[in-house]
């Protein structure tokens, strides 16, 4: 039996994606690489916005088309998740929607697809995975779900609440990836700084930091997903002090201003997040600081807006990523009155987007002159340069990357120092050095 999956939205989809590959790996299914290919076609889903729903639904249909005699398409992932009732009555091209609750029955809802030779005591494991990366980098999801509640979001309605991987089963996966060549871990998960809260009743993400940089080898540790009154003094400290985590802080705030985090509620306050971005910057000079902002909230004001952008201004994030609010349904926001118009939410992110242009091309221009170890991933034919990434650029495609002119033939995974020579508000150009 040949299986094809497509994966959209987060890393943490993906990694799911790769495990549910796994088993099927495990049940001597094969891998192929085009629909047309499969007798089981596959798309994890994403639900998140509105936007992530249409992609969805649009590649669902997509995939459709492909289907012939015997073959069956599934769907799985956050929209299978939230709206799986409505869906199976709406989409009758699918064969079979799987929840995310339902991923420890996958053998018997594949042996209910095709009767075949399945093994009912194998099952759905982040230790077996399918990897859609490259050798050299890995994303391990080191826990799911969510505790916090904030208006705006609709994770914990389909993920659930916080549940976290035990510290030894992290440390056995990431033990055998770095044996298995990998140079760049990523954690990730909804909330990464409350790792272990519900196993160990207690924030655990330096004593994870511990275990994994005990393991041999020559490999870095990015987290990603940070909540902003979480990052602990202690964790500071210990990415200061330990050069195998990246000193890269992921941490979405959605805004700065007061009033519209209560309404939003999110913990912490515009003092609070100034004094934090200030603290890093302070004990670690080059760290890199990422966010996301929300623009278009319920009761955000004009001068909201104005007071965000010089909040931008002042802590002058290496990265920054904005939304326009929609309303998600079951949250606490859809109480909230809608006036603001999709024509000045659009507004409003062009004018955030637009202050964060400038402050990332003058940070990236005070780049060069510098010189940094870059991991190559890529060659681009068209500029005859080879593209990669430091550890100021996280793998998701949003970050940008660097331009390599080689001094030789390389390939990818390589580390190479490069002299930066030229910059743009996203990507930097360098030379190759000794």
């Amino acid at each position: 039996m040949k299986v094809y999956m497509q994966s959209l939205g987060c890393s943490k989809n993906q990694v799911d994606s790769e495990m549910i590959l796994g088993l099927c790996k495990e049940h001597n299914m094969s891998i192929v690489a085009y629909p047309n290919e499969a007798d089981v076609i596959m798309v994890n889903t994403c639900a998140f916005i509105e936007s992530a729903r249409e992609e969805a639904i649009n590649t669902i249909l997509d995939l459709a088309t492909y289907k012939d005699g015997s073959k069956k398409l599934v769907v799985c992932g956050c929209l299978s998740q939230r709206y799986k009732g409505q869906l199976e009555s709406e989409l009758p091209e699918v064969d079979r929607f799987i929840s995310i609750d339902e991923y420890p029955m996958l053998t018997s809802i594949i042996s209910s697809l095709y009767k075949g030779d399945f093994k009912n005591d194998i099952y759905i494991s982040p230790l077996k995975r399918v990897y859609s990366t490259p050798e050299y980098m890995r994303y391990v999801k080191i826990s799911d779900g969510c505790q916090n509640r904030c208006a705006f979001c609709a994770i914990p309605l389909i993920r659930g609440t916080l549940r976290s991987r035990t510290i030894e089963d992290i440390k056995e996966e990431v033990t055998n990836q770095v044996n298995e060549g990998a140079k760049e871990i990523n954690l990730i998960s909804q909330d990464t700084s409350k790792y272990g809260y519900d196993l160990y009743k207690r924030l655990a993400i330096v004593d994870l930091l511990k275990e994994l940089c005990a393991i041999p080898g020559n490999f870095k540790i990015r987290m990603l997903y940070l909540y902003p009154d979480i990052v602990t003094d202690e964790l500071i400290d210990f990415v200061k002090n330990n050069t195998k985590v990246m000193p890269y802080f992921d941490i979405p705030i959605q805004h700065s201003e007061n009033q519209i985090l209560k309404y939003m509620y999110r913990r912490g306050n515009k003092e609070y997040l100034l004094d934090l971005f200030s603290k890093i910057r302070r004990e670690i000079p080059h760290a890199i600081l990422r966010t996301t902002l929300i623009v278009g909230f319920p009761y955000e004001t004009e001068t909201d807006v104005d007071n965000m952008i010089e909040f931008i201004k002042e802590v002058k994030f290496d990265r920054l990523g904005a939304f326009t609010f929609s309303k998600e349904e079951d949250t606490k926001a859809m109480e909230y009155p809608d006036i603001i118009s999709e024509n000045e939410k659009a507004l409003r992110f062009n004018k955030v987007m637009e202050t964060q242009y400038y402050i990332s091309t003058k940070l990236n221009s005070d780049k060069i002159g510098n010189t940094y170890e870059v991991m190559i991933e890529d060659y681009d034919a068209e500029n005859f340069m080879y593209v990669g990434r430091s550890y100021a650029f996280a793998p998701d495609d949003i970050d940008g990357c660097i331009y390599v002119a080689a001094m030789e033939e390389l390939k990818a995974g390589d580390i190479v120092n490069v002299k930066i020579v030229d910059a743009d508000a996203y990507t930097l150009t360098g030379e190759q050095v000794k």
